[in-house]
């Protein structure tokens, strides 16, 4: 795992600053501690920092192929690599390294563009072939590696983070209006946008080619594209097949390695199957937090921990640490995310990293086998939606006088009257549309450039069943720009590199081309999971209700942080009070505290804005910052 970065100037005679390029590497330096380098030549600068995994004596970065006129800089593994090298091997290629980087550059000179659909794996990586004067960029299928760029003054610059990109003074720091409403709907900025005005990113599943002062943008895979399967014959045994597969690659390390367990369903299939393929003892790393508040999962992980005799480790966190950590927190993200499991996320992997410096974890495999409870919300919706008028408006009468006010099944309930395309924004959403439209003025744009984001991916799955439409707009949005752009910043914030095998692209084919049935069948989300699990996994863990990543944030905004949450958002100096309206603010606050709605989600979402603009627009907390941060 490592991080990338690099200037390209359109102008051939004007000269890349090496200085600059080194900044932009080294403010990355927890990306990749072990070691780092550069290539410059003239108009072009292509700079890598390494976490070393992988062929740990000959794997320095950027490098080139046999006679230099290819250069890469990579971020990421190829996990089919050594079956790619001896293909190449046998086509006449000579490698020099044993490392998977260079089994890339092999593969272009071998099949162009193309040499993407040869790549299984999580990958960002910039290739600079100097005889076409081309640079070819491109990130992975469901984008579990981060890539941003931007254009300016006849320059194209890229990284694997925004603060790289920011340390270059002709970008400016400008708040992008429309990613901040998306933000509000949904604790993250969709791709292509970013917080930051004209910073962009490379979408999962796309690349981009720069050649003659010419950007193109182009997709190269799609869930979308597979077709439903009608062969059910044994898919149960096909499925774990496939899936102990996918964790075995991904097991391939010079490294020690260990996993998150959550105690919930899908990191304890990965602990059992790779107690099934290793020789050795598993390492696993779970969190919890000093005050229960009927969240911590110690006991579940410490059954499948017990079970699988593995080496676990257990890690308290406490309301202390939590206000502690959000300038760090945001600091690592970039641009603001509002996911709570960050929060235990970044300590986990802190402490994880004293032991091992790989980690496998179970993220994914709610997308992909429909495990969260809004999507049978949504389908039963839909069953309603097929009701009588007559009969809707008896059964929504009934239900509007027992739901809360302000719930969000209410919400949706109060819109059925719409398609789901209209109606279905994904599976988090911190403020309803009335409270944001308290918050501030909305400009009406701004809500219509959020519909078409969503619109672009309805209509792309406009004759998929409704489950499989919500599955693919969140593949498309909440995977890769809340989960895994949050899963990567904050174990890369402690050096150390995560492995997702419910994520490797075959299985998500596989899984995509299956029936509804084999994802919620009779009320039971993921159904196909739940049914392998059986014999791997006690029933205790299988069939429970899940919880995710649960933080009492609840509580903690009803006590000591709702003191600190007003402080932040309600200063004279707040950045908040730029956007926002204080009352509003001051109400959410109000009704968190006294019980009347739960707000934690709310108040955490500006906070996070709050902390994001004070370090990357305003350039605070420069006193007690570290490394460069006193740049911003």
């Amino acid at each position: 795992m490592c991080g990338i970065c690099g200037i390209l100037h359109f102008d051939t005679d004007r000269q890349i600053d090496v200085s600059l390029l080194i900044k932009m590497r080294d403010i990355m330096t927890h990306r990749g501690p072990d070691d780092s380098g550069i290539y410059v030549d003239r108009n072009v600068g292509l700079a890598h920092r390494r976490l070393s995994i992988i062929d740990l004596s000959t794997g320095h970065q950027p490098m080139s192929n046999e006679d230099d006129s290819i250069w890469i800089v990579f971020n990421g593994e190829i996990y089919n690599y050594i079956e790619l090298r001896n293909a190449l091997l046998s086509r006449g290629h000579v490698f020099k390294t044993l490392s998977d980087t260079e089994a890339i550059i092999h593969a272009y000179e071998e099949y162009g563009i193309e040499c993407l659909q040869k790549l299984r794996g999580m990958f960002s990586f910039v290739l600079w072939d100097n005889s076409q004067k081309l640079l070819f960029g491109a990130r992975d299928r469901l984008g579990e590696k981060p890539f941003y760029y931007t254009t300016v003054d006849g320059t194209f610059i890229f990284s694997s983070e925004i603060k790289s990109i920011l340390l270059n003074n002709k970008v400016k720091r400008e708040v992008n209006d429309v990613a901040l409403y998306c933000y509000l709907n949904n604790r993250y900025v969709p791709g292509p946008e970013t917080m930051f005005r004209n910073i962009w990113k490379l979408q999962p599943g796309h690349y981009l080619l720069i050649q003659n002062k010419r950007i193109q943008v182009e997709r190269y895979w799609d869930v979308n594209q597979i077709e439903i399967s009608t062969n059910l014959y044994n898919v149960e045994n096909q499925f774990l097949d496939m899936l102990k597969d996918c964790v075995r690659m991904r097991l391939m390390s010079e490294v020690p390695l260990g996993v998150f367990l959550s105690g919930g369903l899908d990191s304890s299939m990965v602990v059992a199957l790779m107690s099934k393929i290793s020789n050795s003892q598993i390492k696993t790393f779970s969190v919890g937090y000093e005050e229960d508040h009927g969240v911590n999962e110690f006991s579940y992980a410490r059954l499948v921990a017990e079970k699988y005799d593995t080496d676990h480790h257990e890690l308290p966190i406490t309301t202390h640490e939590f206000r502690d950590v959000l300038p760090d927190l945001v600091w690592h993200m970039d641009e603001p995310i509002s996911d709570p499991a960050a929060i235990p996320l970044l300590y986990l992997s802190r402490y994880a990293k004293k032991h091992v410096t790989v980690i496998l974890s179970g993220e994914g495999a709610d997308e992909i086998l429909a495990g969260y409870y809004i999507y049978k919300k949504m389908l039963a919706i839909e069953k309603y939606r097929e009701l009588p008028e007559s009969i809707r408006r008896i059964i929504l009468n009934v239900l509007m006088k027992c739901l809360i006010d302000g719930s969000k099944f209410k919400d949706y309930l109060l819109r059925s009257n719409v398609p789901l395309e209209n109606r279905y924004r994904g599976v988090s959403k911190p403020f309803s549309s009335t409270e944001i439209a308290s918050l501030f003025s909305i400009n009406k744009n701004y809500e219509e450039r959020l519909d078409n984001i969503y619109n672009d991916y309805y209509r792309t799955s406009k004759n998929m069943h409704p489950l499989n439409k919500m599955l693919y707009a969140d593949i498309k949005t909440w995977l890769p720009d809340d989960l895994l752009m949050k899963a990567d910043k904050m174990t890369m914030a402690a050096s150390q590199e995560l492995r997702v095998p419910y994520l490797d692209h075959e299985l998500v084919e596989f899984t995509y081309s299956l029936p509804i049935e084999k994802k919620i069948n009779n009320g039971c989300t993921k159904y196909l999971l739940k049914k392998v699990a059986e014999d791997l996994i006690p029933k205790s863990i299988v069939y429970r209700k899940k919880k995710g990543f649960p933080i009492p944030i609840s509580h903690w905004f009803k006590g000591s942080l709702n003191d600190y949450g007003r402080e932040i958002l309600l200063d004279s100096e707040s950045s908040c009070r730029m956007f926002f309206t204080s009352a509003a603010i001051s109400e959410i606050l109000d009704k968190h505290k006294s019980g009347k709605k739960d707000y934690s989600e709310s108040i955490w979402n500006l906070m996070v804005f709050e902390t994001w603009h004070k370090q990357f627009i305003e350039g605070a907390f420069k006193e007690n910052s570290d490394n460069y941060r006193e740049i911003f």
